[in-house]
């Protein structure tokens, strides 16, 4: 362990710190200085290189770009956006970095008859590997990291109350609200006010200042703009300095970030990607067409320049952002977090809100967006205008993806089908090998499925038979994988309880596993019913909407203390497995 882990908060003391309420952390402040005092050694940078090279299967990954695609015509009515950006990679390699689309295609909005009215051709400029966005509320994670890095460096604390740096905040009954709060989006705000109706500046933060929490703070998870609005003008007070320049001098100076930025210049217009035609009733106010410029209004009516939006920039520098954390703070021999701080926003603060799982500014555990990327490491964020990063320190993986999805009118997108096809696509990209051998059963990430494994009907009628295999899964937690027997065969089945074992034994007395096991292989053991045609199947379930990486099954065998009924190893056994919805696999 080196003297910079020693000196600060290791992932056993974070532990031990945990409250009982709300996964809180009670700490104390880091050593005081800026980040970048500690000479951090060497760590990885990014590179283009190939999927092989990343560590990465590319027919996955090609299928990542096929489906993105796909949702460039209508789905299911309109364009989900005009144009995107997709950057894929894992360790320091990008292996995927590819534009599709159109960065600007529409002048206006046609209400009336519910269609884009384009500009010409000539006039029209595709998505670029450089194309910058705005990232609408991608931009809450640089305001959290400003945060936390003054929590590092003592001049902010975690659990302090925000009234105490900013006293015209306390008002309506805000004074118990603390940082904390702000962070994970649980001080009882209101998801979101019109600010821009407000003729001043002043007016506007009178309106936050007279916000009265809708539930008491702590209480509830309920996302707002404006946690990150009150969190800016906590930094901008205690530093002394606008959020734009910190965001410069703190971030994207320190990891050469240059393009990534409030308030673009007028001459980076060519190659920003164009968002809405805004106006009345389905924009707060009439704008036109949004092209670079901060589409978000209460934004636009801060001058370019908030907490919870307005940071435009690229898919590389989102990258460089995302290779940074899951370093641990570092990119190159940059540091800008040390790697306490990194794991705090990776922690799980709302352990009593379960489904709304969040770090200090990132999101946690996310399927509707993360796909199946998703684990309870897996951190992230979206915005508005389509963008979003997801970071899996799990696999070492990353997946940006930057589309225009109000272009030319938010009301023609619908969910977030795109992210969740790359995030599935993303997480298949990642190989799960064999237990033993070359193949391994897999059930497949469909939804809306039941997909069974079969195993033939078995002689057990000696009472002493068991069934061995290797397991693997990451099951999205509304789906799972249960064992099960029949004796008559197939008319009933029922559940077969089953031990999984790694570094320790697990009972599972209802025959099932659900969620994530750390992607890694379990044996499992179970004794078997005595009867003289027992049948054994794994069927994997799930719901409509989202999935996990799925489930593995390798070296089935079934035996008594002297014979093998069953061993999948034997070609001649493994020719008699049945399989609906699993496929032999080598990955």
């Amino acid at each position: 362990m080196t003297d910079e882990v020693t000196r600060g908060v290791t992932r056993r003391q974070l532990a031990r710190r945990t409250l009982a309420l709300g996964g809180a952390l009670a700490i104390a402040p880091f050593p005081a200085g800026p980040a970048e005092a500690a000479a951090p050694e060497s760590r990885p940078t990014l590179r283009h290189g190939s999927p092989e090279r990343a560590g990465l299967l590319p027919v996955h990954l090609r299928r990542l770009v096929t489906d993105a695609e796909t949702f460039l015509g209508p789905s299911p009515e309109h364009p989900w956006y005009a144009g995107a950006v997709l950057l894929a990679g894992r360790g320091g390699t990008v292996a995927l970095h590819r534009p599709i689309g159109m960065a600007v295609r529409y002048r206006s909005y046609d209400e009336k008859t519910d269609t884009g009215v384009e500009f010409p051709a000539e006039q029209q400029i595709p998505m670029a590997e450089d194309t910058v966005f705005d990232l609408a509320s991608v931009s809450k994670l640089f305001t959290s990291l400003l945060a936390v890095q003054q929590i590092e460096r003592g001049a902010l604390e975690l659990e302090g109350k925000v009234a105490a740096y900013l006293p015209e905040f306390g008002a309506a009954g805000k004074q118990d609200v603390t940082i904390r709060q702000l962070l994970t989006h649980t001080s009882g705000f209101r998801a979101w006010i019109p600010l821009y109706n407000a003729p001043t500046h002043e007016e506007k933060l009178q309106l936050i200042w007279n916000q009265a929490p809708l539930s008491p703070p702590g209480s509830t998870y309920l996302y707002s703009d404006l946690n990150l609005i009150s969190l800016q003008l906590v930094l901008e007070r205690i530093t002394g300095c606008a959020l734009d320049v910190l965001l410069r001098e703190e971030i994207t100076g320190p990891l050469g970030l240059r393009s990534t930025r409030y308030n673009p210049p007028a001459s980076w217009k060519p190659r920003i990607a164009a968002t809405e035609d805004a106006r009345k009733p389905w924009s707060g106010l009439e704008r036109g067409l949004v092209w670079g410029e901060v589409h978000d209004e209460n934004a636009f009516a801060l001058g370019g320049v908030a907490g919870h939006a307005g940071v435009f920039s690229n898919a590389w520098d989102l990258a460089v952002l995302g290779r940074t954390l899951l370093n641990g703070g570092t990119y190159g021999r940059a540091r800008i977090l040390r790697p306490e701080s990194v794991e705090l926003m990776f922690t799980d603060f709302n352990t009593a809100f379960p489904g709304d799982e969040h770090g200090l500014g990132f999101e946690l555990y996310q399927h509707w967006y993360m796909g199946a990327m998703a684990t309870p490491r897996t951190a992230g964020h979206t915005g508005f205008t389509g963008t979003s990063l997801v970071l899996d320190p799990t696999t070492d993986s990353f997946l940006v993806m930057l589309g225009n999805s109000v272009h030319p009118v938010r009301t023609w997108r619908s969910g977030s089908a795109p992210r969740v096809a790359a995030g599935n696509n993303m997480a298949r990209a990642v190989a799960v090998r064999p237990a033993r051998g070359r193949t391994a059963w897999f059930s497949g990430m469909a939804s809306a499925t039941n997909a069974t494994l079969t195993l033939p009907a078995l002689d057990t009628s000696s009472g002493d038979a068991r069934l061995r295999c290797a397991l693997w899964w990451d099951v999205e937690p509304a789906d799972a994988l249960v064992l099960e027997a029949t004796t008559d065969g197939g008319a009933s089945w029922r559940p077969v309880p089953f031990t999984t074992e790694r570094h320790a034994e697990q009972d599972h007395p209802t025959g099932t596993v659900t969620g994530w096991s750390g992607r890694v292989w379990y044996r499992l053991t179970t004794g078997l019913p005595a009867d003289r045609r027992l049948a054994l199947r794994w069927r994997y379930s799930t719901d409509r909407l989202y999935v996990g990486r799925g489930a593995y099954v390798d070296a089935l065998c079934v035996g008594t203390g002297d014979r093998v009924l069953f061993d999948a190893s034997r070609p001649a056994d493994a020719d008699r497995i049945e399989a609906v919805g699993w496929t032999a696999s080598m990955d």
